[in-house]
């Protein structure tokens, strides 16, 4: 007999923090239609010409300072969340992805097909933005047009419950000035196109403002990754921790709900770069709340939620 499959897909990550690995990885991401929209005539040359020989390496530098034992950081966090997941769904097989790079979403697609009658796929990005979740639909569809597909979840009552609970954890621990909800930015001319992500992300910080315990004077919102030249979502965060630490808001803490897996943004960009940014500028203590990772109530609220998608 047959089982229901779910399949958990989140971004991907370099094979290795090598700079050949990662330009293949960067050559992947950043020739995808939905993250860059410019027309390929014009971006390809640019991108091979100048953007991964300048970003590669430097990137590399950046995975290696955050690569674990067991491999990327993103890569095994996702895995010892499906395998949660798993064991709180024993009658399915549970199995994860990535949008780019290894495992793929076709390859695994396929091989559940040949055990799963009924397949269920969760896009790991509580939000949906064209440039993140369009392209899992796409590879997704492309692979098993009979998928059912959760594209976002951010409105879900389960998962603000967790969000709100980790996240207040985090704070009480400490002595902070100001809370930042930072979430991954996208370019403002996507959401002038109609992607709801802004939208989005703002109805999440206005639950979360009224969920936490945390006085609403005392929480901004803003965007982080900023790529590229043109005008993406603001504000920025990084301009914000400076003018954050000139008003002398010297302990702040940082939720990125976007990434429910620490990864190159998390660990890297905030709790590195950012920190430095901070420090140098008259900050003294910036903390970043740790992702959901495998969070045994986060793991819960995906099975909970493959099961009522799965009902439906």
């Amino acid at each position: 007999m047959k089982k229901h499959g779910l399949l958990l897909v989140n971004l991907g990550s370099p094979a290795t923090p090598t700079t050949p690995d990662v330009k293949s990885y960067l050559t992947e991401f950043l020739s995808d239609r939905n993250v860059i929209e410019m027309p390929p005539a014009f971006w390809q040359p640019l991108l091979r010409g100048i953007i991964l020989p300048m970003r590669s390496w430097r990137s590399a530098t950046f995975y290696r300072n955050c690569w674990l034992d067991e491999g990327s950081p993103l890569i095994v966090h996702t895995s010892r969340l499906t395998a949660k997941v798993q064991a709180m769904l024993p009658d399915w097989k549970v199995q994860m992805a990535m949008t780019y790079g290894k495992p793929t979403i076709g390859d695994t697609i396929r091989e559940m097909k040949q055990r799963c009658e009924q397949l269920t796929v969760i896009a790991l990005f509580p939000h949906f933005t064209k440039s993140t979740t369009q392209s899992i639909i796409d590879k997704v569809t492309a692979a098993d047009p009979t998928a059912q597909i959760i594209d976002r979840f951010a409105d879900e009552e389960g998962y603000l419950k967790v969000l709100t609970k980790h996240i207040q954890t985090a704070w009480d621990k400490g002595n902070y000035d100001k809370l930042l909800i930072s979430y991954h930015g996208i370019p403002a001319a996507m959401v002038k196109h109609g992607d709801p992500y802004k939208d989005e992300t703002e109805r999440t910080t206005a639950e979360l403002v009224n969920r936490l315990a945390i006085p609403a004077d005392k929480i901004k919102m803003v965007y982080q990754s900023k790529f590229g030249p043109m005008p993406w979502l603001k504000p920025y965060l990084k301009n914000t921790l400076l003018s954050e630490a000139q008003l002398g808001h010297r302990n702040i803490l940082i939720a990125a709900p976007s990434f429910v897996a620490d990864c190159l943004e998390t660990l890297e960009e905030d709790k590195v770069q950012n920190y430095q940014t901070f420090r140098e500028n008259g900050g003294d203590n910036l903390d970043v709340v740790p992702s959901l990772n495998d969070d045994p109530a986060f793991a819960q609220f995906l099975a909970t939620l493959a099961q009522e998608k799965e009902a439906h």
